[in-house]
């Protein structure tokens, strides 16, 4: 019986140090075989394209970004933003793609989605292949690899890690730690099997980049598959229906009576109305200042790039508190005036894409007290129906505290300029 067991046990321990080679033999070839940042910078290169806006009346470049391969056919995926130029002021500018080997050619628009910021292009030097476009589930960590063209220096590859979707954006945006700079919008970020996750987009620097996800660029690639190329002007009128239709989904219920609200003072006020808001407070109170100030900040990450100088979705409010136990009430009421004045009118865009700011003031009374009112509203010159607004209120009646609040609105239609203004101005409320 001793003779069967030991013999037992000898095969078993044979058994166990067979399959532990086996395993660490798989664990060898694992490593062996896994590519190495050179690998897929050779293999995947070659379908990446350096993107030029090329000024027509000086034939120099105005910017460069990054395209890549998408189709069999050669359809290139970009940002929309790095051939903006062209679509705003066709008769000025013209786009060339030039591929690994160094060869170039002239490419079309066939397609864009300003909310996510992507273009299709077609034509340009023939492509050799296309890299991969599939939706894919990736683990936070995995590790990540962009190509790109950073200002203008070269096909360069830059490695990183996939952290997620960010969690308080409007629309779905990758969060890639890496260091993504001007010049690789449009470029492609892989996985280490050559699958495109998403389309390099943005920077904050210091190792925060953004992505827009490869499903995205699917959808728009799917609703070009059967469009022909077209004048880049006939683009700017969707750029224009593409931002209304998206307003409009997304401002239909901001600011309902059913919102949160903060108090601050005697005064009850909106604050973070939808999750894609993120809101901050501060205080100032120092012993030389005869008066106290209380502000309450509400923003969105999120923007649509409309051009160079003009961007749209950007909604911001803020409340700033004033109060005081010191100065009687002439002098802080000199003081809240000066504040109310001071609060400036955004002045980004030129003459060329929106008019001048067309401001009117009235006293109003809403639900429990009475505000001073000023609202200002610009229009978008090429594309008819979008406007900028600032909305400001100041309540009056009290002789030692006093709010104003401030309401900015890009890119909206008049008539959410007027349901949103309204909604705002009545949830501006005095605590009973």
């Amino acid at each position: 019986m001793m003779k069967r067991n030991s013999a037992l046990i000898f095969w078993c321990v044979l058994s166990l140090a067979f399959l532990l080679s086996l395993s660490s033999g798989n664990s060898a070839s694992a490593q062996t075989t896994a590519p190495s940042t050179p690998d897929i910078f050779r293999q995947y290169s070659e379908h990446v394209v350096r993107i030029e806006v090329v000024e027509i009346g000086s034939a120099a470049k105005a910017s460069i970004g990054t395209g890549f391969y998408a189709t069999p056919r050669g359809d290139i995926v970009t940002n929309y933003h790095v051939i903006s130029k062209l679509i705003h002021a066709p008769e000025r500018y013209r786009i060339e793609v030039t591929n690994a080997k160094g060869q170039t050619g002239p490419v079309s628009v066939v397609g864009v989605d300003v909310v996510y910021d992507l273009a299709v292009l077609r034509g340009g030097p023939p492509a050799k292949g296309f890299l991969k476009l599939e939706t894919t589930q990736v683990q936070q960590g995995a590790r990540l690899y962009s190509l790109g063209h950073p200002r203008d220096l070269g096909l360069t590859i830059v490695e990183g890690t996939y952290n997620g979707l960010l969690q308080h954006t409007l629309y779905p945006k990758v969060h890639f730690t890496g260091s993504l700079n001007p010049g690789m919008s449009g470029g492609p970020t892989l996985l280490q099997d050559g699958k495109v996750i998403g389309v390099n987009v943005a920077t904050e620097g210091e190792q925060i980049s953004f992505l827009v996800p490869v499903e995205r660029a699917i959808a728009l690639l799917e609703r070009t598959a059967q469009s022909e190329i077209r004048p880049a002007a006939s683009f700017l009128s969707e750029v224009g229906r593409q931002i209304d239709a998206y307003q409009a989904a997304y401002l239909s219920g901001m600011f309902a009576s059913s919102k949160p609200t903060v108090a601050l003072g005697p005064y009850q006020l909106p604050t973070r109305p939808a999750p894609f808001f993120r809101c901050w407070a501060d205080a100032l109170h120092r012993k030389e200042l005869p008066y106290v100030a209380v502000t309450h900040d509400c923003s969105t990450d999120d923007y649509m790039f409309v051009s160079s100088q003009q961007s749209s979705g950007i909604i911001r409010f803020s409340h700033h508190l004033f109060s005081t136990e010191e100065l009687d009430p002439l002098r802080f009421f000199a003081l809240y005036s000066a504040q109310f004045q001071a609060a400036s009118v955004a002045t980004a865009g030129n003459e060329e894409e929106v008019t001048p700011f067309r401001c009117e003031t009235r006293n109003v009374r809403v639900q429990s007290g009475k505000i001073r009112a000023v609202l200002c509203v610009r229009q978008y010159v090429k594309l008819p129906g979008l406007y900028d607004a600032v909305f400001r209120a100041a309540t009056i009646g009290s002789r030692n505290v006093g709010l104003v609040s401030t309401l900015s609105l890009s890119g909206v239609s008049f008539e959410n300029v007027q349901t949103l203004t309204r909604r705002y101005m009545e949830n501006i409320r005095w605590r009973r």
